[in-house]
């Protein structure tokens, strides 16, 4: 049974950070991806060489993956109030890196992250 489960959420200030972890088991899949609620922020290919990030989070967020454990993270930096939301952890059996929702064929559960000002 493929799962992948976050966690790593909580209620910040604007300015801190946070690292959000996705735990993946069941299968491997090739392509990864953070969502808020079902806005992209950041993918990862096979290998985590490749990446892509919203443009609201590039140089603050970086995504990575640690093949060894099947667990994909995004660490959060310099949080503003507007990254408030359910952050979803996505995977896709698909070769490459995609921004689009309909490509990711597993989900996790959602980790609610808060930033106030």
């Amino acid at each position: 049974q493929v799962q992948l489960v976050e966690s790593g959420g909580g209620s910040v200030q604007a300015g801190d950070s946070l690292r959000l972890s996705c735990a993946v088991s069941g299968r491997s899949f090739n392509a990864y991806a953070w969502f808020r609620q079902r806005e992209f922020v950041a993918s990862t290919s096979w290998g985590g060489a490749s990446t892509d990030y919203a443009d609201s989070v590039k140089g603050r967020f970086t995504i990575s993956r640690d093949n060894a454990s099947n667990t994909v993270y995004l660490q959060m930096n310099s949080l503003k109030p507007e990254d408030t939301g359910v952050y979803y952890c996505a995977a896709s059996r698909r070769m490459g890196r995609f921004t689009r929702v309909d490509l990711y064929d597993s989900w996790g559960q959602g980790t609610q992250v808060t930033v106030s000002s």
